[in-house]
């Protein structure tokens, strides 16, 4: 069995879920249901202490002293869900790109619906920058995290008002 060390975060009013496995960053996200939805039959261990390099920087971040990560993530998709979680880190910070654009970046500009599924299933949310992707007609679309988080970051980022 697998096993996740994970620890919960405070930054204002908002709590934070980081999980790690041995190899590296797993998730980060605002309920621990969560990290039982991405990762059933796992064992859970609860080690907030370990975690504190990993909250550092995700601090520094919402801090606004921190635009990139320089954590080691420990991932896994399909060859399809990888290729879009690149292209999400390629997202400059304080910018926005919508569905349509990751798709032709990547190739495949037929597959907006499957992109989407894949920017949905990010399971490290911040770190790598989902909640830069909109929708072509410049709304917010959706976010795991809930739009109201979505909407702090961005604002955050400056990428809106």
């Amino acid at each position: 069995m697998h096993t996740l060390y994970y620890g919960d975060f405070n930054f204002g009013k908002d709590k934070y879920v980081l999980a790690r496995s041995l190899k590296g960053l797993s998730f980060v996200g605002n309920n621990f249901s969560q990290l039982d939805d991405f990762f059933p039959n796992v064992k859970f261990i609860k080690d907030s202490g370990s975690l504190e390099s990993y909250w550092r920087q995700i601090n520094e971040y919402l801090l606004e002293e921190r635009q990139e990560f320089t954590l080691k993530l420990d991932i896994s998709g399909t060859k399809f869900q990888e290729s879009v979680w690149e292209q999400l880190k390629k997202i400059p910070y304080g910018q926005t790109t919508s569905y349509t654009e990751i798709a032709q970046a990547i190739g495949n500009p037929k597959a907006v619906r499957a992109v989407g599924s894949a920017v949905g299933k990010n399971p490290v949310l911040i770190v790598i920058p989902c909640h830069r992707v909109i929708n072509k007609s410049q709304q917010l679309g959706n976010y795991r995290g809930g739009l109201a988080m979505k909407r702090e970051l961005l604002t955050l980022e400056g990428a809106i008002n």
